[in-house]
Parts: structure tokens; sequence; C-alpha cells
């Protein structure tokens, strides 16, 4: 093997290193670490709102009995008010 072609190769294999490293510690300087935060609900459930989590919590655990319930309807029709943004109607005169 030639001795220029060894020193070619040794000078192109340091400047590929060279601007790997560059590469990996200007990716790492601009990103702020933080802590990852914990999930308030596990299982990936959205947290009901605040005012009838309770009754959504207790509807839940109780299964399909829920559906004969009165006040598991108006839960689900509060939550479904809630999430899609519905206004109540007002009475027209």
């Amino acid at each position: 093997m030639d001795f220029r072609i060894a020193a070619r190769m040794i000078a192109v294999l340091a400047l590929g290193a060279a601007m790997t490293i560059a590469v990996v510690a200007l990716r790492e300087a601009g990103v702020e670490h933080t802590p990852a935060t914990p999930l308030h609900t596990p299982g990936g459930e959205p947290q009901p709102p605040a005012r009838d989590g309770g009754e959504l919590a207790r509807c839940r655990d109780m299964g399909v009995a829920a559906l004969d319930d009165p006040s598991c309807k108006k839960a689900w029709a509060e939550s479904r008010r809630h999430f899609l943004g519905i206004r109540e109607e007002r009475p027209r005169p």
C-alpha cells in the first residue's frame, strides 16, 4: 500500500470523525433536557372535567348497569357538551 493513499485514508477518517463529533455536540447544546411530566390518569384516558369527574368515574366503575342510570346519562351528556364546545340553547321568546 502506498504511503500517500494510507495518509489520505487516515485524513478522511479523522475529518469524518471530527465532523460527526461536532454535529453531535452542536445538536445537544441547543436542546434543554426537561424531566418528563407524569400522567395524571395512567392508561392514556383523558382526565374528565373537575366538576363531574367523580360522577363519570362512578359510572365507569358501574359497567353495563350505568347505561340505565339517569345520573350517568346526565353526566355523559354534560361531558359531551363540554368536550364538543356546545353551548346550552336559550329558549326562544
